[in-house]
Formats: C-alpha cells, structure tokens, sequence
C-alpha cells in the first residue's frame, strides 16, 4: 500500500501533494462565443481558469488547481476527494426497451453499417455530452 493509500484510510496528514496525486475530474468547454475554452474540477467548487487553446486551458488548469488546494489547506477548507477511479465499473448494463424501439435502434444501426451496441454507445455518449456541455478528462 502507497502512502497516499495509507493517507486517504486513515486521513490523516493529508498534504498538498496527496491532493494532487488524487485524479480529479477536469471538464473542459469550448467557449462559443468568445472563443478558446474554459475548464473547472467539478469537486473543488470555484476552480475555474480558461485559454485560448486545449494545451493551454490545461496547463491553467493544473495551476489553478495547486493554488486552489493551496489557498484551501491554508484556510482549513474540508478539501472533497475524486469519485472512485472507474475499476469498480464493468463497461456492462443490461437495458430493457420496447420492442418498437429495438427495432428502430436496429434498423439505424444497420443503415450506418455498425453494430447496435455501437450506435447505441455513440448515441449514448453524443446525448451525455450535450447534456454536460462538454466532455470530461480525468487528471
């Protein structure tokens, strides 16, 4: 067992490079309408920075997220820890649906060329982006 390991057991000790080791979930989005991208880590509220470019919105990022995790220890801020990495997630659902819809699901998948599972993961995924606004990068 690491000795972050050890620290997000017993949490104790918890230091500023314990918190930068743990894989917080970066959200990165596109600004339409003045351009370049703006990013935030969801479980550390106020953690905000934007770029012009991707390299560049994650560069600030990575710094907005030391100071953000400087300023909270110095202040004695309960600092929230990342959800859990995705081992305990197998990749598999079982989803039960109308027959009419499993049909149609069918028949488009067919016309794209491409299995069910793969049109319904690629609408899946198109829809949850939408909804989120953007898409995710866990660092």
């Amino acid at each position: 067992m690491s000795r972050f390991e050890k620290m997000r057991k017993t949490g104790m000790n918890k230091t500023l490079e314990y918190y930068l080791e743990l894989p917080y979930k970066l959200e990165i989005v596109p600004d339409k309408i003045e351009g370049g991208y703006g990013a935030r880590y969801p479980e550390l509220p106020g953690c905000i920075t934007c770029a012009d470019t991707i390299e560049g919105v994650i560069a600030n990022a990575v710094d907005a997220k030391r100071s953000w995790l400087e300023a909270a220890l110095a202040d004695g801020v309960e600092i929230a820890e990342p959800e859990p990495d995705f081992a305990e997630y197998s990749g598999q659902f079982k989803l039960r649906m109308p027959k009419s819809l499993h049909k149609d699901l069918a028949i488009h998948a067919k016309q794209e060329g491409i299995s069910m599972n793969q049109y319904c993961l690629y609408l899946l995924a198109r829809n949850d982006a939408a909804q989120n606004g953007g898409f995710r990068i866990s660092q």
